[in-house]
C-alpha cells in the first residue's frame, strides 16, 4: 500500500502545471487523483448515484472509442500542446489495429482503460458472451500498449460502451477491483453538430455542473476540430483539470444531489436501436 501511495504521489508531481517545458499560459494539470479501486464500484451522475469527489470547477477529460489513426494523434496534440492529461476508454479491436497509437497514448503520460471488444450492448448478450467481449477487449489493449496481456486487466478502469451495464458484469467487474465509469456530462459528439456547436453545447454544460467527469469520442471529427479551443476555454472559464490514476484503497465518491434519476436507464428504457445510435437530447 505504501508503495501504491509513493507512486500515485510520484505521479501528482510529474503531470503537475509547473512540468518542465509546459508554457504558463498552458491548461496544465491541477491535481492527480489516484481513484481506489479495491472492491470495485461506480462513478458518474448521468448513470450512477455517486461520482468521483471533485471540486467545484474541476474536470476530468475521457475520450471513447479510439484508438483511431487521423484522429486521435489530433487529440494528443492538442492535448500536449496545453500540457493536459486525459483518460483513453479503448475499444480493443481498434487498439488492435493500431498498436503504435494505443501505445502512444500511454507513452505521453495519459491513463489508458478499457471499451470493450466490439462496442456491442453488453447488458443484451448472454452473460458468457459479454463477459468473453470485455476480456477479449481489455487482453488487446494491453498486447497493444505493454506488448503482453495477462488473465486480469493491467488496468483496473471501464466503461460501458451507451453505459449499458448489469448487475452481473458489474459484479464480475468488482471482483477484479476495477471501477466502472459513466460520466457526469457528455458532449453529444455523436450527434451531427458542427464543431462549434458542439463547443457551445459543452462549455454551457460545464459551467451548469461546475466541471465533472466529460465525456467526449477520439474518433469524432467534430471533437478533434473543436478540442483546441475548448481547452482555451476551460483555461480562460478558470476550470481545472484533474487526471486520474489508478490509487490505492477503495473507491472515494459524492453522492448524487436529492432528485437524481439514472439518464442513462431512462435513454436505455425508450429506444430499441443499438446504444450509440440513439439520438438523445441535446438539452440534457
Amino acid at each position: 500500500m505504501k508503495v501504491l501511495a509513493l507512486a500515485a504521489a510520484l505521479a501528482c508531481a510529474l503531470t503537475a502545471p509547473s512540468l518542465a517545458g509546459c508554457p504558463p499560459e498552458a491548461l496544465g494539470v491541477s491535481r492527480t487523483l489516484p481513484v481506489g479501486t479495491v472492491g470495485g464500484g461506480a462513478v458518474g451522475f448521468k448513470t450512477y448515484p455517486q461520482t468521483l469527489r471533485l471540486a467545484p470547477g474541476e474536470v476530468v477529460l475521457t475520450f471513447d472509442d479510439g484508438p483511431m489513426p487521423g484522429r486521435t494523434e489530433k487529440i494528443l496534440d492538442a492535448l500536449s500542446s496545453q500540457c493536459v492529461k486525459a483518460t483513453f476508454f479503448m475499444i480493443g479491436r481498434n487498439a488492435a489495429a493500431a498498436p503504435a497509437l494505443a501505445a502512444r497514448v500511454a507513452k505521453e503520460g495519459h491513463t489508458v482503460a478499457y471499451h470493450s471488444m466490439t462496442h456491442p450492448v453488453l447488458r443484451r448478450l448472454p452473460f458468457e458472451r459479454a463477459r468473453a467481449d470485455i476480456v477479449s477487449g481489455y487482453r488487446a489493449v494491453d498486447k497493444a500498449v505493454w506488448g503482453a496481456a495477462s488473465e486480469r486487466p493491467h488496468q483496473p478502469f471501464f466503461r460501458f460502451p451507451g453505459f449499458a451495464d448489469s448487475p452481473a458484469l458489474d459484479q464480475w467487474l468488482a471482483s477484479l477491483d476495477m471501477v466502472v465509469f459513466g460520466a457526469d456530462l457528455w458532449a453529444s459528439d455523436w450527434e451531427p453538430e458542427t464543431p462549434q456547436e458542439e463547443l457551445k453545447l459543452v462549455l454551457g454544460r460545464l459551467e451548469k455542473n461546475k466541471g465533472g467527469i466529460v465525456l467526449l469520442h477520439d474518433i469524432q471529427p467534430r471533437t478533434v476540430a473543436m478540442l483546441p479551443q475548448f481547452l482555451q476555454e476551460l483555461k480562460m472559464r478558470g476550470f481545472r483539470i484533474v487526471h486520474m490514476v489508478p490509487g490505492p484503497g477503495a473507491l472515494e465518491t459524492t453522492p448524487a444531489p436529492a432528485g437524481w434519476f439514472s439518464q442513462t436507464e431512462r435513454i436505455l428504457a425508450g429506444q430499441g436501436r443499438p446504444v450509440g445510435k440513439v439520438r438523445r437530447p441535446l438539452s440534457q
